[in-house]
């Protein structure tokens, strides 16, 4: 396989995240698992958008992923320790998109 695809997690994760990860090959695999994932997730929201039928689960969708990492990275805090800067950041935009899409969502159905 090109090197070229598999340097781009590398610097992506060092770039967004200030998070260095190593060059191996099932380190690679789930970065690249959870970010198909991700990526599925977001189509499915923007399709939420611009489709009427898919609102409800591209809200549903949208609270799943954020507030599902939010809660996971407290975990990490309460467990870990403190992140660094980016992450934190990361955490309080998670948790305002996520909070948001509950709000919506709760007043859509109200």
């Amino acid at each position: 396989m090109s090197t070229q695809w598999q340097a781009k997690p590398i610097k992506n994760y060092a770039k967004n995240s200030g998070i260095t990860i190593a060059n191996d090959v099932d380190l690679l695999n789930e970065v690249r698992g959870t970010s198909a994932v991700m990526l599925i997730g977001a189509i499915v929201v923007l399709l939420g958008i611009f489709i009427p039928m898919f609102t409800f689960t591209s809200h549903i969708i949208a609270i799943l992923l954020f507030l599902g990492f939010a809660v996971g990275r407290f975990v990490s805090i309460a467990a870990d320790g403190q992140p660094n800067k980016k992450i934190k950041q990361g955490i309080v935009f998670e948790l305002v998109l996520g909070t948001a899409n509950v709000v919506y969502l709760v007043a859509m159905l109200g």
